[in-house]
Order: C-alpha cells, then sequence, then structure tokens
C-alpha cells in the first residue's frame, strides 16, 4: 500500500487523497446573507449532522490553498450568525454546481444559478425552493483550524427549523431516499446519485448478539467463495443453525445434484451465496452447515 506522510507532500494532492478517500460526503448548500442584506449562495461537501438532541449540523469553509483566503459564506455567519442549508437533490445538481463558481460578494448566486429565494421564518437568509429540504440555522460556535491555505473552519449549527418537501415522504411520513435523491461528493469532479439500484438495505440488530465469524466452521470462515460480506451475513446469526434444520435442508434436490458436481462444497457456497443475496440467510445457513457434515 502506499503510504502517504501529510507533512511531505503537497497540500493540493493531499487534498484530493482526502476527498478521494472520505466520500461519498453530503452537500450543505450554504445560503446566507451579508450584513449590508446581500445573498450568497455556496455548495460545501465537508458536512455532516453531528447531534439530534440538541440538533446540530457541522460544515467546513476551507481557506483557499490557492491564495489563502477566506470565502462569503464564512465572513457572511460571522457578520450575522444565521444561514440555511439546503439539501441537493439530483434534479438540481448542475445548479448547485454553477452557484460553486467563486462570483463576487455582490453578485447573486440565486440568480446566476436560476433558483427561487423563499423567505425563511427564523432567520434572515433565504431558503432555495428547488431542494427538497431546508434546514434554518443558527452558529452556535466557528472553530478555526489552522491560518494556512487548506485550512478549515468548523462552522457548528444550531438547527432552528426544518421544511421538507412532502412530496418526498412515503407511506409513514418518513424520507423515502428514491424520492429526495440526494447526491453526494467524491473526490476531483466525481459525484454520486443516492437514489435507484445504488440504495440496499442492511437489517442488522445491535440489541442481540451475532455469533462472530470466530464461532463459524472453518471450512465456512476459509471458504473460497463465500466473501467477507458473506460471512458477515451468517456470522450475524445469534445462533448456529439446529441440527433439525440441517437435517431439514438435505432433502433439497439442489443439495442433492452436487454428488455430480467437480467441486461439490465450492458449487454448494455458491448456492448459499444465492440465498443470501436474496437475504433467505436461514436457508444459507443451514445450506452452509450441511456442507460441513458432508465435506470436511
Amino acid at each position: 500500500m502506499r503510504t502517504i506522510d501529510p507533512k511531505a507532500i503537497a497540500t493540493s494532492d493531499l487534498h484530493q487523497f482526502i476527498l478521494g478517500s472520505v466520500a461519498p460526503r453530503p452537500i450543505a448548500f450554504v445560503s446566507t446573507m451579508d450584513a449590508e442584506g446581500r445573498p450568497n449562495l455556496a455548495p460545501y461537501s465537508f458536512f455532516n449532522a453531528f447531534s439530534s438532541n440538541p440538533p446540530v449540523l457541522v460544515f467546513s469553509s476551507n481557506r483557499r490553498a490557492t491564495n489563502n483566503t477566506t470565502k462569503d459564506t464564512l465572513h457572511n455567519v460571522q457578520a450575522t450568525g444565521e444561514l440555511v442549508i439546503n439539501v441537493v437533490s439530483f434534479s438540481m445538481v448542475r445548479q448547485m454546481a454553477l452557484a460553486s463558481i467563486e462570483y463576487a460578494p455582490e453578485v447573486n448566486e440565486f440568480e446566476k444559478a436560476g433558483f427561487t429565494p423563499l423567505p425563511s421564518q427564523m432567520v434572515r437568509p433565504y431558503r432555495v425552493a428547488e431542494s427538497p429540504v431546508h434546514i434554518e440555522c443558527r452558529v452556535r460556535d466557528i472553530h478555526t483550524l489552522g491560518d494556512k491555505g487548506g485550512a478549515g473552519h468548523l462552522i457548528i449549527c444550531d438547527v432552528l427549523l426544518m421544511h421538507i418537501n412532502e412530496q418526498i415522504l412515503d407511506e409513514r411520513g418518513r424520507i423515502d431516499p428514491h424520492k429526495i435523491d440526494l447526491v453526494g461528493r467524491m473526490g476531483r469532479f466525481y459525484y454520486v446519485r443516492a437514489s435507484g439500484e445504488a440504495i440496499y438495505n442492511i437489517e442488522q440488530r445491535t440489541d442481540k448478539f451475532g455469533i462472530g465469524f470466530d464461532q463459524l466452521p472453518p471450512g465456512i470462515r476459509y471458504s473460497r467463495i463465500l466473501t467477507g460480506n458473506n460471512l458477515a451475513q451468517l456470522a450475524a446469526l445469534t445462533q448456529p443453525p439446529s441440527a433439525e434444520t440441517i437435517a431439514a435442508i438435505a432433502n433439497d434436490p439442489r443439495l442433492t445434484a452436487l454428488a455430480q458436481a467437480e467441486h461439490p462444497k465450492e458449487e454448494l457456497h455458491r448456492l448459499v451465496q444465492v440465498e443470501l443475496a436474496k437475504e433467505n440467510v436461514e436457508t444459507a445457513a443451514a445450506m452452509a452447515w450441511w456442507g460441513e457434515t458432508q465435506w470436511a
């Protein structure tokens, strides 16, 4: 593996290694207003949620690496302590990219990027009508991390109000990831769309103990076919399959056919993978443990 020493590499190169590794990152499309009442709109991908009670969001406005200057967003929140964080959906991502251009402070990015400003209720900066979620915030603190180009300013924000477009909610009133259709930032010019086939469930119980990798039979744990993800599904079981379950699975005709295979245990583990892909973990486990009774 290549080893990177932050002190022995150019900041611009280190920046790209970090962004390419810590990804995808959500995008905070931040609306602010300067002391004279001029609006500003800019995206930041050093952003995340850090607390629910109290509700706190944090994003970083970094010093420019080229000339070590700071950005309009930072100046505005330092002056007013108010902002709106708008999320970025796929339908507006190109407009968001346009707003990322470093226009002069007097230029209105809402107009340049074709966004519709909506009045907020508790802060002065506008909301972005095209965004499916708007979060009105007040600055709790600004923590400066350094004074050289690339250094961040962590802007810690208390959430005052959230506005959510009802069209992105499911039948339970929860945000549907396919409907909100968010976009995340990768390294360089890469983005990712978080909807469609990119979305899947991992239902992992945290209130019960899984048996763990160490309790998987060696023939399963060191399989040439089963992947780490496959093994983790089996290791999440709260107990191994019972002798009765293992005996019952022996009647499956797919297992009977394995007697003709050149490498029957590998073929068995491929069947186990098929069942795991369908989330039939109990069936897959019974098959895998059955194989241990046949081929040590």
